[in-house]
């Protein structure tokens, strides 16, 4: 059985207030390593602020040719052009958002389960985040799904999977390659976010049953 790919393998979200270095240099560097799309999430800015700092991040990720995408604000994702938006569970409904957005501009979607993973797929999003995998400070999940059941949705899922929540280098491994990763404290507050990137980019691969 083709399970579906995801449009990247490694997605740094990007949260200024979490970053040690610069934000724009985490992002030279974090790219440079393996990161090959950031997604902008700055959830306590409001829209104009946010819209200024998507300027720059654009013109970065631009020059670096790398997509961005915004989470949750859809208005400031049409605006600046990103490559799409990220939304939750309790964010602008998925048909509401693609009337926004230029047909080719990504939509994806946090899922925490099977079901809403086919909801996802249902509604035609173009990757789905799934997680979290492990307890992470970053959302206040204080329990994770854990690494294998990212092995179990992906036997079943009709979307791309982006596997999120307390990721580092060293759980990686666990995670099976057919998922995406998407991170955040373990490259932003990095000494080195090129060497964490690399890391994250150098898991082993991780079998699953075949059809």
């Amino acid at each position: 059985m083709n399970r579906p790919r995801p449009p990247f393998q490694l997605c740094l979200l990007l949260t200024r207030d979490l970053c040690r270095l610069d934000p724009l240099e985490v992002v030279r560097e974090a790219v440079a390593g393996g990161v090959d799309c950031v997604q902008l999430r700055e959830k306590e800015l409001g829209t104009a602020t946010r819209h200024a700092w998507g300027l720059q991040l654009m013109e970065q990720c631009l020059e670096l040719r790398v997509p961005l995408v915004v989470n949750d604000d859809v208005e400031v994702a049409a605006a600046l052009g990103a490559r799409g938006v990220h939304l939750g569970q309790d964010d602008m409904p998925v048909q509401e958002a693609r009337s926004l957005l230029r047909p080719e501009q990504w939509i994806g979607l946090s899922t925490h389960s099977l079901d809403q993973l086919d909801e996802a797929a249902d509604l035609g999003v173009d990757y789905a985040g799934y997680g979290p995998i492990y307890p992470t400070g970053t959302k206040g999940y204080e329990h994770g799904l854990g690494p294998e059941s990212v092995l179990r949705v992906l036997l079943h899922a009709r979307v791309p999977v982006v596997a999120i929540g307390g990721i580092t280098p060293a759980r990686a491994g666990r995670i099976p390659e057919q998922a995406a990763l998407a991170v955040s404290s373990v490259i932003c507050a990095a000494e080195s976010p090129r060497e964490v990137a690399a890391a994250l980019r150098a898991r082993g691969p991780v079998d699953i049953p075949r059809y």
